[in-house]
């Protein structure tokens, strides 16, 4: 799996996921693409224009925008995790809840792109799954 994740400002995104999640840039692709690693799967943050078409002849937005497709980034630390994001630019959208699974705090990045911060307490989701 890979995550792509369009931005308007290579440089500006790079930044941010650097600072905020501690991703490490691995290749470069021209000045409008970048490669991070540190999860699960690697990142590629792809610099697209504002207005430019996107899927479905939508031009492509940057403020805050709805989409069903989140990141979910789990962490050890739900606090320190959420000030390091929030020192990078990124908003809290969500006080921090906590579950039967664990913690969570809802974030959009400096692009509109909708973030999850996951803390798994005790067995994480398993507390929750049932068989299939």
């Amino acid at each position: 799996m890979l995550v792509n994740i369009d931005v308007p400002d290579r440089a500006a995104a790079e930044a941010f996921y650097v600072d905020a999640f501690g991703l490490i840039p691995a290749r470069r692709f021209g000045g409008g693409a970048v490669e991070l690693l540190g999860w699960e799967a690697p990142v590629y943050l792809l610099e697209k224009p504002a207005g430019s078409i996107g899927a479905a002849d939508e031009p492509r937005r940057y403020e805050r925008h709805w989409s069903p497709v989140h990141l979910d980034v789990v962490v050890e630390e739900i606090e320190p995790a959420l000030a390091r994001a929030l020192a990078a630019g990124a908003t809290a959208e969500t006080a921090i809840r906590t579950e039967a699974w664990g913690r969570i705090v809802g974030l959009a990045d400096t692009f509109g792109h909708g973030i999850c911060l996951i803390q798994f307490t005790r067995r994480g989701y398993d507390e929750i799954a049932s068989p299939a």
